[in-house]
């Protein structure tokens, strides 16, 4: 399995620091506010790199924190007259209920930066012991120039970043012995949540939290450090010199960034117009297709969003959803349990399907192809399937497609919110309504189950439903 490694700009074979496990850190939201559809793309591609880790047998210990003290988090509450902890709660909340919808696999841990302080004080103390910090009217900054590694990841040169745009550079620059320093701990203003230290009563800054969270549930050392590219600088780079420094040895093996997301070519912004939340996505769409479009190009390719491509999407993953339900529907009524010799023949070639898929994720997880050989099995099994098909045979088909298509996140096979019984007995009442000739319940009912993604169709036979 080769992996893009962002620290040597090549892609590396994946050695895990232990065997058949992996160690994983994924830097998470901050949590002010509805989750965009920025963030998403982190969300569910590195859960697909969790979910293909498990697939070839690896336990993964997989991390990712949510930042909730934050100046964003601290603003959000002053304007709505609340504590930032009410902020922070409420948002995590809502952000758990679109990674359900996103089906996303709830973390091994997800740790809250504030529930870390202690660790976080202890780093600094260890950092000021070993001169890689110092505090100045109780702000305490990392020393930049002593850590001779830094840049490593980002490839930037100090002296070009000194030169540089003054946005680089961090506030209380005069008190700073190196323009470049950046904070450790900043002591509160006036209205904001404080926690104790020996500098001031004050927070941790937001790089900080990261190294001593995947610290404390993975290590010092980890396989796997991911998340978008706008924070391979300063945020990673930043992580990696205090953990090493503190820590003595390498952070992690492997960095992992995705690429940005635009929306009809444009970069998303607020001041455009153009900022889309995942929760105003699921009021158009299921959010599975939001992850179908997330997974149909390669995750350090730029991807834009549209109108378009959504719909596309959309399709392309009912092409999924109905061969599964095809399958279903064949083996609910197949005649024969047993396979045939020509049919075991049938099903050995679906293999060739399987090694197309594993060889596209085992090239740095190469999702779009993965999709496409998932494509290759649907067109095949609905070529190679009827009637005349044995239990046995179409089982293991439905099978194979579920394993591929759960390794991407994709449900093909899901169990609904609304059961089958619920199903059959709003179908019962319905029918019960109209032989009454209720018929305005009854086409309130066919209504309910539209809703539901429930469509009905009246046949000599009787009423058949599927889903939409």
């Amino acid at each position: 399995m080769k992996i893009f490694n962002t620290l040597s700009r090549s892609k590396q074979e994946f050695v895990p620091l232990e065997e058949n496990k992996v160690k994983m850190y994924v830097c998470g939201p901050t949590v002010y506010n509805f989750i965009h559809i920025g963030n998403a793309r982190p969300m569910i591609v590195f859960d697909t790199v969790r979910r293909y880790f498990e697939y070839k047998g690896y336990d993964v210990n997989f991390v990712s924190n949510f930042t909730d003290v934050d100046d964003k988090i601290i603003k959000k509450a002053i304007e709505e007259c609340v504590t930032s902890d009410e902020v922070s709660k409420r948002f995590i909340a809502e952000c758990k209920k679109d990674m359900e919808g996103m089906n996303i696999k709830p973390a091994t841990k997800h740790p809250l930066a504030t529930e870390e302080i202690d660790g976080m004080v202890e780093m600094i103390k260890t950092l000021i012991d070993k001169g890689f910090a110092y505090e100045k009217n109780g702000t305490v900054y990392y020393r930049t120039r002593k850590f001779e590694e830094y840049g490593k990841l980002s490839h930037k040169n100090l002296d070009d970043l000194r030169s540089g745009e003054r946005s680089l550079l961090v506030t209380g620059e005069d008190e700073k012995e190196d323009a470049l320093d950046f904070v450790l701990w900043k002591p509160k203003k006036e209205g904001e949540p404080f926690w104790v230290s020996p500098w001031s009563e004050g927070r941790p800054g937001w790089h900080i939290e990261c190294s001593v969270m995947s610290k404390k549930y993975l290590g010092e050392q980890i396989d796997i450090h991911a998340g978008g590219e706008d924070l391979v600088f300063p945020h990673h780079e930043n992580e990696i010199a205090q953990s090493e420094a503190a820590n003595g040895k390498e952070f992690a093996r492997y960095w992992m960034h995705n690429a940005f997301l635009n929306i009809d070519n444009h970069k998303m912004s607020k001041s455009l117009g153009n900022f889309r939340t995942v929760r105003e996505i699921s009021e158009q769409y299921d959010l599975q297709v939001l992850r179908f479009f997330m997974l149909s190009a390669h995750y350090r390719s730029p991807l834009n969003f549209s109108a378009d491509l959504m719909e596309a999407s959309k399709n392309g993953l009912a092409r999924m959803v109905n061969a599964a339900d095809s399958l279903k529907f064949l083996i609910g009524n197949a005649k024969s349990d047993a396979m045939s010799l020509a049919e075991k023949e049938l099903f050995a070639k679906t293999e060739e399907f399987v090694q197309s898929f594993e060889r596209a994720m085992e090239d740095d997880f190469n999702t779009a192809d993965a999709v496409a050989a998932v494509f290759d099995l649907v067109k095949y099994t609905n070529t190679n399937t009827n009637e005349e098909s044995s239990k046995t045979y179409l089982q293991m088909l439905l099978d194979r497609l579920v394993k591929l298509t759960d390794v991407l996140g994709l449900l093909v096979d899901k169990e609904e919110d609304i059961l089958d019984a619920e199903i059959e007995n709003l179908i019962e009442e319905r029918q019960a309504a109209r032989k009454a000739r209720d018929f305005a319940r009854a086409d309130a009912i066919r209504d309910e189950l539209l809703e539901k993604g429930i469509i009905l169709k009246d046949t000599r036979e009787g009423v058949q439903w599927k889903r939409a």
